[in-house]
């Protein structure tokens, strides 16, 4: 069986992966001084930032949240962020967060990659 862990993907506005990382723990995503620098010299093609939640919730997190606020202020532009869960994937919106139905093709990918099972029926 593989090991689980949060996994992060920035994704350009067209929808390619752009850069990735990986943690050795299944809930936590430390900061990483060359994630925030992949952000920085990425920034005028980054769209999206994803995560994933290997043992759930499909939620942002206290923590996501502050990360979220700090991110957009930073750049001067709201992006758009993601959570990917075994069962579901969730988008930051307007009024908290929304189910992404159909997902992108790399929801899967950031499945695979965190070493969760995809079980639509949860």
């Amino acid at each position: 069986m593989t090991d689980k862990r949060e996994v992060c993907f920035l994704i350009s506005r067209a929808g390619a992966v752009l850069w990735a990382d990986a943690s050795g723990s299944p809930s936590a995503l430390p900061d990483s001084r060359t994630r925030w620098d992949a952000i920085w010299r990425l920034r005028d093609e980054l769209g999206e930032i994803a995560h994933s939640h290997p043992n759930g919730p499909a939620a942002f997190s206290t923590e996501d949240e502050t990360t979220m606020q700090a991110l957009d202020s930073a750049l001067g532009r709201r992006l758009q962020f993601s959570v990917v869960a075994p069962s579901k994937m969730v988008r930051r919106a307007d009024a908290g967060s929304e189910l992404v139905e159909p997902e992108p093709w790399w929801a899967e990918l950031m499945r695979v990659a965190s070493g969760m099972t995809h079980d639509k029926e949860k």
